[in-house]
């Protein structure tokens, strides 16, 4: 991961960044079922809907994104006289340091994207929009509010997903009025022509996209670096970070040598509005006064976090701390937000425990089967002193934020948490695992927790078990001379 110390004074400033959003905002939907059967009618697979769930996109998911690592953020966008429109201004007032600026043009359709999803397969995606440029009315009330914004803000943040809210002209005054503050500007680019955005600070295409505006391959480092030079030479931005999936991230500037930052991610659930969060994450880190390499390391540290995630997600300020640290292991009340963001989304979130004092293939074999069953593995680990007490004196042999350290470390384990009680009981009713997972050594009448998880509606796995594997076999082994 990411080392933190240099970002730690950047993460504590971020309440202070403001920042100035103007996009595209859309609601984006979320229709999730199964399916069971092709319909009759026609050779297509029938949904039958479980659940139904509207969260804020483009702009507004950028918006939520800045709230949620901690800053403050105004919001410019337009939205239609319809049911959308309405159900977008409820969803923001739900966002902590938000202060919205939703302009009305009635004969608008509200941008609404509808996502049908089976297990974690998106069937079918429905758009419902207007794509055509705002009025003249309506371009200079937004750029009179933006003037009046700015002047707050201490970057300023353009969500272009081309719905019409950003024309060229709208774009040339906005990017002037910035610069002549000496704001900074990011902007999230559409299309193919990014001349639009001369005079940006830093622009942040995809692989793909630097591709098409760039007219050059973007398979390797060096052809990323080439493609950027060339669309910042015919252009006029400034710098380019390039977003590049598996491969990480480049930031590539003028007259700067460039900079790869790999990957983060340690399971890639879901990409829907990655881009999103690592603008929120560049803007609100120079908007703080970071400097555009810690922008970029914290970015990056973001996307690793929000891609494992379901639908157009955020990244909380407390998940990037633990992210960053030198022992990422939660403690009661933080496990508690990120499980119940996790089961929010929808995602089955599993549990198991143990003192791990030496992990070997059999620890590996459990941990799993225990991810297997689940999308999200939380693992307890006893503390020191509770090993004492069910091993003796003498263990553990590691100290307790060694052992959950490199239980954090393994793709297979998404969060650790340390407890000292003698059973894991009260952490197990305190989180309502969907899945509780424990050896098969182990009848599941003796397995600690499961009856309240049953009673909750989940399920007990009793995973199978490495014949002649157990730390305190390896240990006797290890004394006797034997290992």
């Amino acid at each position: 991961m990411t080392n933190s110390v240099s970002l730690e004074s950047l993460i504590q400033k971020l309440p202070e960044g403001r920042v100035l959003c103007i996009g595209d905002v859309m609601l984006d939907r979320f229709i999730t079922g199964e399916v069971e059967r092709i319909s009759p009618e026609a050779p297509i697979p029938i949904l039958r809907i479980d659940d139904e769930r509207t969260m804020l996109g483009g702009a507004g998911n950028v918006a939520r994104n800045i709230s949620s690592l901690g800053g403050n953020v105004s919001l410019i966008s337009v939205i239609g006289e319809d049911p959308a429109g309405q159900e977008v201004e409820d969803l923001l007032t739900d966002v902590a340091g938000l202060d919205s600026h939703l302009i009305v043009e009635p004969q608008r359709l509200t941008t609404q994207k509808s996502r049908f999803v089976s297990g974690n397969q998106q069937m079918l995606r429905a758009d419902k929009e207007t794509t055509e440029i705002l009025s003249h009315e309506a371009a200079q009330i937004l750029l009179e509010i933006a003037a009046e914004e700015l002047a707050e803000c201490g970057a300023l943040m353009v969500s272009d997903y081309g719905k019409g809210v950003l024309s060229d002209a709208v774009l040339a005054k906005l990017i002037n009025l910035a610069r002549s503050q000496k704001k900074p500007i990011i902007v999230d680019p559409k299309g193919k022509d990014y001349s639009c955005y001369a005079g940006a600070t830093l622009v942040t295409p995809n692989r793909r996209e630097l591709e098409l505006a760039s007219g050059m391959p973007t398979h390797t480092d060096t052809e990323v670096v080439d493609a950027a030079a060339r669309l910042m030479e015919q252009t006029g931005i400034e710098g380019i970070l390039a977003t590049r999936s598996n491969d990480g991230m480049s930031l590539i500037q003028r007259g700067a040598p460039a900079w790869h930052l790999p990957a983060e991610a340690r399971a890639v659930f879901d990409v829907s509005g990655a881009g999103d969060t690592v603008c929120a994450a560049m803007a609100l880190s120079l908007a703080a006064q970071g400097n555009l390499h810690d922008a970029a390391k914290l970015a990056n540290a973001a996307a690793g976090l929000v891609v494992a995630k379901a639908g157009t997600a955020t990244v909380l300020i407390q998940e990037l701390i633990t992210s960053l640290a030198a022992h990422p292991v939660f403690d009661d009340e933080n496990i508690m937000v990120q499980v119940t963001e996790w089961q929010n989304a929808g995602l089955r979130v599993g549990f198991t425990n143990g003192c791990f004092d030496i992990l070997h293939n059999g620890h590996r074999s459990l941990l799993q089967q225990a991810r297997d069953a689940c999308d999200r593995l939380i693992v307890a680990v006893n503390t020191d002193a509770s090993v004492r007490k069910l091993k003796g004196q003498d263990r553990p042999l590691n100290n307790e934020m060694d052992r959950a350290s490199l239980l954090s470390s393994l793709k297979m384990v998404d969060a650790v948490v340390l407890f000292g009680d003698d059973t894991p009981l009260r952490l197990i009713e305190l989180i309502k695992p969907n899945v509780l997972v424990k050896g098969a050594d182990y009848q599941e009448n003796e397995i600690v927790g499961a009856a309240a998880v049953k009673a909750a509606g989940g399920m007990i796995v009793r995973a199978r078990l490495v014949d002649g594997l157990s730390t305190t076999n390896t240990i006797a082994r290890m004394r006797n001379g034997d290992a």
